[in-house]
C-alpha cells in the first residue's frame, strides 16, 4: 500500500477488487472488497468480537457505523432491521463505495454510505456501533467521538470495540470523563484481547418526574 492507510481519503494503491464469503446478521453472503480499505480479506476480529457481543438493534431509525470500511458492521446492522436507515461513514471513499456496491448486491436500500460531513445534521441515532479507526492518533480519534457521541437519541447507545493493547482501558476512562454528565460508560464485553464498551445516553426524566438512580 505504500504511503496508503485505510484512513486516506483516496487511496492510491491498485484497487485489486475481490469476493469473499462472510457471514453476517447469520447469513452466509458474498461481497466486495479491495486494497487500500481495512482487513480486506475477512471480518476482522474486533468487528467480529462487536457483533457478537452486542444485542439486536432496534427494528427502526437511524443507525450509524463510524469508520464502516467496507461495511460489515452497517451491512449486519441493513440485514437485521430492514426499517431502518443505516448511515454508513467513512472518509474513505474507497470503502464508500464498496459498501455501496455491497449494500446493492445484497438488495438493501436502507444503507446510506457517505463522508462525515454528508450526514444531515438534525439526524440523531438510535445506535452507533463502531469499530473505530484508532491508529488516526488519539486527538483525531477523541475528536470524533466528541462529534457523534452527542448526537445518540435519549436512552440509546453507542458500542465500541477497541484492542486492549492499543488503549481501550485509557479510551473507556477518557470516555467517563468526557461524557459524564447524562451519559453512563460500561465495559459490556471482552474476548479475543478486545474490549467492547458501551457508552449510555439517558432520557431527561419528565418535569416533576423523580430520577430514579
Amino acid at each position: 500500500m505504500g504511503s496508503d492507510h485505510y484512513f486516506s481519503a483516496s487511496p492510491s494503491s491498485e484497487a485489486n477488487l475481490r469476493r469473499i464469503r462472510v457471514t453476517l446478521a447469520g447469513r452466509a453472503v458474498e461481497v466486495t472488497t479491495a486494497g487500500g480499505v481495512f482487513s480486506p480479506d475477512h471480518v476482522d476480529s474486533g468487528t467480529a468480537v462487536l457483533l457478537a457481543n452486542t444485542p439486536p438493534a432496534p427494528p427502526g431509525g437511524d443507525f450509524l457505523d463510524l469508520g464502516c470500511g467496507w461495511g460489515p458492521i452497517s451491512l449486519s446492522l441493513a440485514l437485521a432491521s430492514p426499517r431502518a436507515t443505516v448511515w454508513a461513514v467513512d472518509v474513505n471513499e474507497r470503502a464508500l463505495d464498496l459498501v455501496r456496491r455491497n449494500a446493492a448486491d445484497l438488495g438493501l436500500d436502507n444503507v446510506n454510505a457517505v463522508l462525515p460531513d454528508d450526514v444531515p445534521d438534525d439526524v440523531t441515532f438510535r445506535t452507533i456501533r463502531s469499530n473505530p479507526p484508532i491508529r488516526v492518533g488519539k486527538n483525531e480519534l477523541h475528536g470524533m467521538l466528541q462529534r457523534w457521541i452527542p448526537r445518540l437519541a435519549e436512552r440509546s447507545d453507542a458500542w465500541l470495540v477497541v484492542q486492549r493493547n492499543l488503549g481501550s482501558d485509557s479510551l473507556q476512562r477518557w470516555l467517563s470523563a468526557t461524557f459524564d454528565d447524562g451519559y453512563s460508560v460500561t465495559r459490556a464485553a471482552t474476548g479475543r484481547g478486545f474490549r467492547v464498551l458501551k457508552v449510555r445516553r439517558h432520557g431527561v426524566p419528565p418535569t416533576g418526574a423523580i430520577d430514579l438512580p
